[in-house]
């Protein structure tokens, strides 16, 4: 089981190339077919990750072996499917799938307040398409990434000439912290700063909460952040509720400001929601709970 996050997915230029060719030429079901064959390999050739999983659904969600082995591969199917959906949505074929915006006034009443905003999410459901809902709302672009930037170039640079460019601006984590002052600056601007709170990089500041029942560390800067900035967090996460429908919750949290632990705690309590409602949309393939202590 992979001891801590590498902060790198896996995927090369020619898998993406032929779910493409299907979505373009085929049809999204023949991207999906293939999906039936891609994910029965990851299952046996993807060892970390999938050991990974079966502990989560094994021994977090308690589930018996043949659900925990048979979700495995759902998961990876969805995962999958999360893939395909966000290629087909930014190459024009939005229009093609169905949306539900829960809490999405949360997110009008942080613009209101004029202080900008903290957005934490989770590699849950399909946050990438997340911008697609963000960009009804307003005219002009408000929406910042925070983000290591570690996926693959050849993939990125393939991807940027299939798919519409997207409006969401990237602010890079960098090891001399000058990212904070991007951040603050997006703040005062009055746009909202995304970030993820659920993979910890090993060596980096971490805090640590329970999450479905044991301790697990998580990366300290989203909730530093959220709460040392005094602007408003939120909780956001996109999820697939069926082949071709989405749905947002956007929920904000209560917490008082300078008090991180208690912000984490907030969000952990939002992801075991979550986790307990989409257990098969938690994308995070490595040991979490860091059970594998090699």
């Amino acid at each position: 089981m992979a001891a801590e996050w590498k902060g790198k997915s896996r995927g090369t230029v020619l898998g993406y190339k032929i779910f493409i060719f299907c979505i373009k030429k085929l049809g999204l079901p023949s991207a999906y077919f293939v999906l039936y064959f891609v994910a029965f390999y990851f299952c046996f050739f993807a060892k970390d990750s999938t050991e990974s999983s079966y502990y989560y659904f094994r021994k977090r969600l308690q589930y018996s072996r043949y659900k925990s082995l048979v979700s495995i591969y759902k998961s990876y199917f969805v995962f999958g499917q999360t893939i395909i959906d966000k290629i087909a949505i930014s190459s024009g074929l939005k229009s093609k799938f169905t949306y539900d915006y829960d809490g999405v006034d949360n997110i009008k009443d942080v613009l209101k307040q004029k202080k900008g905003g903290i957005l934490i999410s989770a590699h849950l459901g399909n946050f990438e398409i997340a911008e697609h809902f963000f960009g009804e709302l307003e005219d002009r672009d408000f929406i910042n990434l925070l983000t290591t930037d570690v996926e693959h170039t050849a993939i990125k640079n393939y991807l940027d000439t299939i798919v519409k460019k997207s409006n969401i601006k990237i602010i890079l984590i960098k090891e001399d912290l000058s990212h904070i002052f991007e951040i603050n600056a997006a703040l005062t601007r009055n746009e909202i700063v995304c970030i993820t709170g659920d993979r910890y990089i090993k060596g980096s500041k971490y805090l640590t909460e329970e999450l479905l029942g044991k301790e697990a560390k998580f990366p300290a800067g989203p909730f530093l952040i959220g709460s040392r900035l005094r602007v408003p967090v939120l909780f956001v996460y996109v999820l697939k509720e069926s082949r071709k429908h989405y749905h947002l919750y956007a929920r904000t949290s209560t917490v008082e400001n300078k008090d991180a632990q208690a912000l984490l705690k907030d969000y952990t309590k939002s992801l075991e929601w979550m986790l307990k409602k989409y257990p098969l949309q938690w994308f995070n393939y490595f040991d979490f709970w860091n059970v594998n202590k090699k």
